[in-house]
């Protein structure tokens, strides 16, 4: 089962704060969409309006064509699964599972043939008899994930479900969770704060700041062509160097391609080497560190000492701290003065 998700001029207040201004989202039936931004930024707000927790002050929620603005969470056809997965500890795995079957009148055998399948599908078959406290934190998470898909939701809806784990197993539930929403083929709605998770496991990201929408995406569009500055800061470190109309982008006397000219030149880290399409100036290396894949570089400018770059360099590259490098850009993105 699945369903698109169509958000049309939503705004929702809090008495007089207004945590959602006018939000517009169009979420295409079998889509992962992840809803990403900073405490406050109003994502955890949309997706208690998507499912039903909220009705918003303004605005409807379309899901599969119905409209279910005023709509309780359990006459919607969307499920939740929370951080911190609020599994029944004196139920079996498989009861767990079975529960929202339960409450729906499936007959016991049906219920269990289906809690089974679900736990088969999240690599935990064996485990059926087991006990909540018996588990892994990431074993939990799967039981979490096959009781909310046992009903068959036409959307899912995740609030940081992956936010307890630690570091490495995180990355495996990323990997793990993108694979069964691909084998299932359901809307998932995915609220997280951590931009590389929204990158790992998103068809699209939905950057959100103050209750409003800045940038809506691919992974790729969203990292290399931010539509604003937040989302360029937000989504992963930038450079941003200060360009006056009429200066050459590079700061170090080179001719600059006129695009380049005026405005807020920035630079992901990655962006910034010893070779490019255009001149930075000469700049001293201050320190270094090592992170397998690359060295992470913090450059000061000769041209403006009081002022570092950030540069991920290759690993063969040997540099000490001190030395003086001519470093180049390339993949600029642009923003006129004014821009937010």
């Amino acid at each position: 089962m699945t369903a698109s998700v169509t958000i049309q001029a939503v705004e929702h207040r809090f008495n007089n704060f207004t945590a959602l201004h006018r939000v517009d989202l169009s979420i295409e039936a079998g889509e992962f969409i992840v809803l990403l931004g900073p405490s406050g930024c109003g994502k955890t707000t949309l997706l208690s309006i998507i499912g039903g927790f909220f009705t918003p002050t303004k605005g409807q929620v379309l899901i599969g064509g119905a409209d279910m603005t005023h709509v309780g969470p359990r006459d919607r056809p969307t499920t939740t699964m929370f951080q911190d997965y609020a599994l029944f500890p004196h139920m079996s795995l498989a009861d767990n599972v079975a529960f929202g079957l339960r409450m729906r009148g499936v007959g016991k055998a049906a219920r269990r043939d289906k809690a089974m399948e679900m736990l088969d599908m999240v690599g935990l078959a064996d485990k059926g008899s087991r006990k909540p406290h018996e588990l892994s934190g990431g074993q939990r998470q799967r039981v979490a994930l096959a009781r909310a898909l046992a009903v068959d939701p036409d959307v899912l809806l995740l609030d940081e479900p992956l936010g307890a784990l630690d570091l490495k197993l995180r990355r495996q539930m990323q990997d793990e969770l993108k694979e069964i929403q691909q084998r299932v083929g359901t809307t998932f709605v995915h609220v997280t704060h951590d931009q590389e998770e929204a990158m790992a496991i998103a068809d699209r990201i939905v950057v959100m700041n103050q209750g409003r929408i800045e940038h809506c995406g691919t992974p790729e569009e969203v990292y290399l062509n931010p539509k604003t500055p937040f989302s360029a800061d937000f989504m992963g470190e930038m450079n941003r160097i200060e360009i006056a109309t009429g200066q050459a982008a590079s700061l170090g006397g080179t001719d600059a391609q006129p695009a380049l000219d005026g405005g807020t030149l920035c630079l992901r880290p990655e962006s910034i080497g010893l070779q490019g399409d255009f001149s930075l100036g000469r700049a001293r290396l201050a320190h270094a560190s090592f992170f397998g894949s690359h060295h992470r570089c913090h450059f000061r400018p000769l041209e403006a000492p009081d002022r570092e770059w950030i540069a991920h360099l290759p690993q063969g590259i040997a540099l000490h701290p001190g030395d003086e490098v001519e470093l180049f850009g390339r993949n600029p993105v642009i923003f006129p003065r004014d821009a937010a």
